[in-house]
């Protein structure tokens, strides 16, 4: 395997920078509600990371930023459809503003797991081969969600309900969310080269996809295998 290049190294560097300082807001302003502090979880990430991408002249974290951005805030739909139509997702009250059924850092949340799955998928298709890109990038998304659902209940965050689980991951989801991973990937390389413009429509067809899938294996998980 090649030595890492001094971008893949910055890019560890900030994610375990950020980490730290996550763990920080969250734990030692236990005094604001949990929804503020994830927003501003959010926040630090959505204005470091471009911000360090552009003082280094790192172009590719700046494109990829935004199309992960605006995919991003299109996630909000899934969410709301799942809490609010499906009742197999629930938001907590947090202290913040909704959308709907959906917490507000949710808008800006999804930018961090998919930045670092595209991220992956990108370096494994440049280093080894364009399949195992799409694989890093499924297996990086099934990892990072699969944790998620299993420890941001704690906070409390949002959690699933009335469907079958694994200890606390939904098992519907799973799919969905490796094709996520893979959709976000394929489409930002068809798209990255492209005027910025183009990555709205992109990242509003990776959440249609996902949204698709979710209600799908939701139905045939949950309305099909459970009672056959």
């Amino acid at each position: 395997m090649p030595q890492l290049s001094q971008n893949e190294k910055e890019i560890i560097i900030f994610h375990g920078i950020f980490t730290v300082l996550c763990l920080v807001l969250l734990s030692t302003l236990s005094f604001l509600p949990v929804g503020i502090r994830l927003l501003l979880v959010v926040v630090l990430y959505n204005t470091a990371l471009p911000v360090w991408g552009m003082a280094r002249g790192y172009t590719d974290w700046i494109h990829l930023w935004m199309f992960v951005f605006v995919l991003s805030m299109f996630q909000v739909f899934p969410d709301w459809f799942l809490s609010a139509q499906l009742n197999i997702l629930v938001f907590p009250e947090d202290g913040l503003f909704k959308f709907g059924t959906v917490s507000g850092y949710m808008a800006g949340l999804w930018s961090i797991p998919m930045f670092l799955i595209i991220y992956a998928g990108e370096r494994f298709s440049e280093r080894i081969s364009v399949m195992a890109g799409y694989g890093a990038a499924g297996t990086v998304a099934l990892i990072i969600f699969g944790g998620s659902e299993e420890t941001l209940w704690v906070l409390p965050s949002w959690s699933a309900q009335n469907v079958m689980m694994i200890d606390h991951m939904a098992i519907y989801i799973i799919i969905p969310e490796i094709i996520l991973g893979i959709s976000a990937l394929f489409y930002y390389q068809y798209i990255k080269e492209k005027p910025h413009w183009v990555k709205i429509p992109s990242a509003f067809l990776v959440m249609l996809l996902y949204l698709g899938s979710a209600a799908f294996f939701y139905f045939l998980f949950e309305k099909i295998i459970k009672f056959a």
